[in-house]
This record gives C-alpha cells, structure tokens and sequence, in this order.
C-alpha cells in the first residue's frame, strides 16, 4: 500500500464525486488544497487537505471506491495525513453530513464533535443530497488534535 501525493487532482474527478456530489462545490477547494492517493494495486481512495487558519488543516474530501470501503484504507488516509502535517498543524478537522454513515466512522478514528452549520447543504447544493436515505441538512464539524 502506497500513499502520495498527486498534482493533476482534476483526473481523480469521478473519486471526489463519491464523497462531494457536485462538480461546483470541489471546484471550492481544488486548486488550493493538496490530494493524496491511496494505492492498493490499483487506486483505493484519495483524501484532500487544505489549511484552513494557523494550525488548523482541514479534510475537504475523502472518498475511497465502495468495494473497498470498509477495509480499513479511510483510517489509513487519516493516519498518513495526522503524521504528514504533526507539528506543522494541531488540529485536523472535516465538516460532513450529519449521517449515521459518516459521522461515526469519523468518530472511531478519534474525532469530537465540533460544531454545526445549519442548513449547510440546503442553502449550497442545488439538489437535495440523500445519505443512507437521509436527506442532509445540516454540516456536522469534528475535530481531532493532531
């Protein structure tokens, strides 16, 4: 398994839309963030990083293939991006829906529940996101200190 980071973020294009399903919305934070790639054999997954203030990094987007999710290779992401950027950055959080698909995976890996931004995904998505049969209302942020 390797991890790296990639410059051409735009060919991962069909990987970010697992995770943020409109084209605009990545367009937000594409050029200014810094992607990394997981390699299993074949590409598993990405994560994409961006400061966000002094000694706070953010996780814009992580998205792994469905047919891999579930193996471990999210967590993966996150341990990679905690000791990239340790000491460089004290806390790494992520804003997600408030979904019983993502908030506690985000939890098992060691994040707290931050705060929330209300109407987050009904006021900047041009079409009702659904999650597990959920539509998302709601960005939940957690955080963890890196």
């Amino acid at each position: 398994m390797k991890i790296y980071e990639v410059t051409d973020k735009k060919k991962y294009l069909p990987l970010l839309l697992l995770a943020d399903e409109q084209k605009n919305m990545i367009d937000r934070y594409i050029k200014t963030s810094q992607m990394y790639v997981l390699d299993d054999n074949a590409i598993i997954g990405e994560i994409t990083v961006r400061e966000l203030s002094r000694g706070i990094l953010e996780i814009k987007n992580l998205a792994i293939f469905p047919e891999y999710q579930r193996k471990g290779y999210g967590k993966a992401l996150i341990r990679f991006i905690c000791e990239k950027y340790k000491g460089r950055y004290s806390v790494l959080q992520v804003g997600t829906g408030d979904s019983l698909l993502t908030v506690p995976f985000y939890e098992k890996c060691g994040f707290i529940k931050s705060h929330i931004v209300k109407n987050f995904f009904v006021e900047n998505y041009d079409h009702p996101i659904i999650e597990n049969g959920k539509r998302l209302i709601d960005m939940v942020y957690l955080k963890k200190t890196i």
